[in-house]
């Protein structure tokens, strides 16, 4: 999947591209956008610029058999397109964006991103949240059972639940507490009121391509054909009202309330210099069953990824203070890869559509540093994490603001970003 779209040495004459932390030039991620009064397009992010795909289709600049899903307000036909279809129409950016003899004709196609609203980048027709964050899942367990932290199908099964498409929600828009029935461990009742533990949760989103037919299957080796890109995504968990109400059948009310994704859509063209091979399982670990097993995943089926949380606090806005970065650590960190996710969807016959979102889980790394939630820091509310300005926290109060940010590098190439996912807590209503 390498070409000279990845090229190190490759310049846009879009000046801010070059040596830009997210969108340089090898990046080129998808999303929806509207400049000020104006209706939402497709358009691609190109360091702090938005290039209009539907000025460029218009032109005739672009692929013909792409003109009309170019000329879209969401991304679900494009993400549809068969591989190579993707890859030519990547291709084609990459010298609208680099070649200076198109400067003059397209320099009217760009828009500053910071006047530009951000959309869901596709109609989200499903949206399921799986648990393949190892370490996650072995802190959460071992919070209720010490001793026997995993339950014993999670080395069998990608495990997951289906969250709520409708309550997904781009960066930069405000989540509102919610509330929700929860027992305090001294009530003899359950209370209904506004959460007392609103965590963040940090997690990788995998956009959904080419579906399948209900009925028949995804193939683990033709997995990776159906996935169409990459962002980040904070689910949302009301840590209190998830303890009450998850036995027996899951998250609900806890979780559904919002989920928080990056709005640019980090296309697997773009993270090809960026594959790794699958860290190996423990001795004495199962093997994938047959349908989940295939060499090729474990050996380019992760994603050499360095993923961030950041915490500002109300306080610490007024007082100017820098954003306090609660965790770092790698994307690797999960047991099953993306691939298997994918297969373990549809094994059962159910059809995935484009535009569909999965959630990899919390993602953790094996030590404190990369907790990827406020529930491990904190050691369930036990552990009070000391904030700048003389403020502490064991999980989110009204008027805090979690970024998540991720990177991928490697050496040789251009690193690239995912751009921020951010939201900031309002009080309760009602």
């Amino acid at each position: 999947m390498l070409d000279e779209t990845h090229d190190a040495g490759r310049k846009s004459w879009v000046e801010s591209a070059n040596g830009h932390a997210d969108f340089p030039v090898q990046n080129l991620p998808y999303g929806v956008f509207a400049p000020e009064g104006e209706a939402p397009r497709i358009g691609v992010a190109i360091g702090d610029q938005i290039l209009d795909l539907a000025i460029c289709a218009e032109r005739g600049l672009l692929p013909p058999h792409v003109v009309d899903v170019c000329l879209d307000d969401t991304l679900n036909r494009l993400l549809a397109l068969p591989v190579k279809a993707r890859g030519e129409l990547r291709k084609t950016i990459s010298d609208l964006l680099t070649r200076t003899s198109f400067r003059g004709s397209l320099s009217d196609a760009l828009y500053p991103a910071a006047d530009c609203v951000l959309h869901l980048p596709a109609r989200i027709g499903d949206y399921t949240d799986f648990y393949v964050g190892i370490h996650h899942a072995n802190n959460i367990g071992r919070q209720f059972r010490p001793d026997n932290p995993l339950l014993p199908n999670y080395k069998y099964v990608p495990i997951g639940y289906h969250g709520r498409a409708s309550s997904v929600r781009p960066s930069g828009e405000p989540l509102v507490r919610p509330k929700g029935q929860r027992k305090p461990p001294e009530a003899e009742v359950p209370v209904v009121g506004p959460t007392a533990r609103l965590d963040y949760e940090l997690e990788l989103g995998v956009w959904i391509g080419a579906g399948n037919a209900l009925g028949e299957p995804i193939p683990i080796a033709e997995a990776a054909d159906h996935i169409a890109g990459f962002c980040l995504l904070n689910d949302w968990s009301a840590r209190d009202f998830q303890a009450w109400e998850y036995q027996p059948l899951g998250p609900f009310l806890a979780k559904n309330f919002q989920s928080t994704i990056s709005p640019w859509v980090i296309t697997p063209e773009a993270l090809a210099p960026f594959r790794m091979a699958q860290p190996a399982r423990p001795e004495g670990d199962p093997a994938p069953l047959p349908y989940l097993a295939d060499a090729d995943d474990q050996a380019h089926g992760a994603l050499a990824l360095t993923l961030e949380v950041w915490l500002t606090t109300a306080k610490m806005r007024e007082q100017g203070l820098e954003s306090l970065r609660l965790s770092t650590g790698p994307a690797s960190s999960m047991y099953w890869t993306v691939q298997q996710i994918v297969t373990h969807h549809a094994s059962n016959g159910c059809n995935l559509q484009p535009g569909d979102l999965l959630g990899t889980g919390t993602i953790s790394a094996p030590t404190r540093e990369g907790f990827g939630s406020l529930m491990e820091l904190s050691e369930g509310g036990k552990r009070a994490i000391a904030l700048p300005g003389g403020e502490t926290r064991t999980f989110l109060e009204d008027g805090d603001e979690i970024t998540l940010k991720a990177s991928a590098s490697a050496p040789g190439r251009v690193t690239i970003g995912f751009g921020e996912c951010r939201a900031r807590v309002l009080p309760a209503r009602g």
